[in-house]
């Protein structure tokens, strides 16, 4: 009974496809989510799928001239829903999607594949300028304003001479009003550094000793609450970000999952305690994070320094012989998401019981 008691992981659809699969997203406000890839003939693909009667309908295939690698809805409204990709020529461009041949906005951001990339602001009222950051394997990490043409607002590379690491995730955070916005990124050396784009300063640094494959706050539009960094060999790290020590930074804390490369990492869009993350053994895990009784204490020299809670294994799935490399929870029913696999596989799960935590 305790077994049935916990949520369960169940694997709905499963659709096997002819290219490769480097990300899911859901298209906010529907039963749609679009597919990016790339062909084999070295072409890449955006393709757009609707949930119909406990099949998948392929709505609409757009190929494009470049493989494609990284998208997000986060920079557009709710009312335009435009997607903006990054590709393995180092090109950002923005789509509608009701009339994909020409981008609404395209600008050559790196000069090499955009890894990561993720926006803000779209769906929040009063919340700053619709943004989208981009990190890339050239070492830097740039954001865009779809308003402003051609050119990046901020640059956030190292300096002449400085070694160039490759940028593999990318995050918003902390843009709870029109001021104030951060941008996370991690690297392929354990390095996550956090940006304040306020004041253009470095907030925070640290290392975590393997390379960073995904990040994520468990809100962008809030007061930085928490951050989640997964990494290659099998851990990933939990952030309490509301208290930064000057010298001991913010508490952590790390855990151990999946026994592989823990590729990325999703906070529920309905309850930010819940995540998920995606592993190299191709296998997903739920987690639930509990908070300490007191989030800060005051250490010796009377500094507040953060406490770290502690996280629960709700409920883990295999799901594929191959990495879960992308996964997107539905922003608008809870417990759904979409996934794609390295075995060339799209899968819609359905985590149960979410709304009882």
């Amino acid at each position: 009974m305790d077994k049935l008691s916990k949520p369960q992981i169940v694997c709905h659809i499963e659709n096997s496809l002819d290219y490769s699969l480097f990300d899911v997203k859901w298209i906010p406000c529907s039963a749609k989510f679009v597919v990016m890839g790339a062909r084999p003939k070295g072409t890449g693909i955006i393709q757009i799928y609707e949930i119909c009667t406990g099949k998948l309908k392929l709505i609409k295939d757009i190929e494009r001239s470049n493989q494609m690698k990284c998208g997000t809805f986060k920079a557009s409204n709710l009312g335009n829903r435009y997607l903006a990709t990054g590709d393995f020529n180092g090109k950002l461009n923005i789509y509608n999607l009701e009339d994909p041949s020409i981008p609404v906005y395209s600008a050559n951001a790196h000069k090499q594949i955009i890894n990561a990339i993720d926006g803000v602001a779209g769906t929040t009222v009063g919340c700053g300028a619709p943004e989208i950051v981009t990190g890339s394997r050239d070492g830097s990490v740039k954001v865009w304003d779809p308003r402003q043409k051609d050119r990046p607002v901020a640059i956030m590379e190292p300096k002449e001479g400085e070694d160039r690491r490759d940028c593999w995730s990318v995050a918003f955070g902390n843009s709870y009003n029109s001021e104030e916005r951060v941008v996370a990124a991690g690297y392929d050396n354990g390095d996550v550094k956090m940006f304040d784009l306020k004041t253009m300063s470095l907030r925070w640094e640290s290392n975590l000793k393997n390379g960073v494959c995904g990040l994520e706050f468990d809100r962008s539009d809030i007061l930085m609450n928490k951050l989640v960094a997964t990494t290659l060999e099998s851990k990933f790290y939990l952030f309490d970000l509301r208290t930064q020590h000057p010298e001991k930074g913010f508490a952590y804390l790390v855990k151990k999952a999946h026994k592989s490369t823990i590729w990325q990492v999703k906070h529920s869009p309905q309850n930010r305690e819940l995540f998920i993350t995606c592993g190299g053994s191709g296998t997903v895990c739920l987690w639930k994070y509990n908070y300490p009784e007191k989030r800060k204490t005051v250490d010796a020299d009377g500094i507040e320094q953060g406490v770290v809670g502690d996280v629960s294994l709700l409920q883990n799935c295999t799901l594929s012989s191959q990495p879960i490399n992308s996964l997107d929870w539905c922003p608008d029913k809870q417990g759904l998401a979409v996934c794609s696999s390295f075995d060339q596989c799209l899968r819609i799960l359905i985590a149960t019981k979410m709304n009882t935590y």
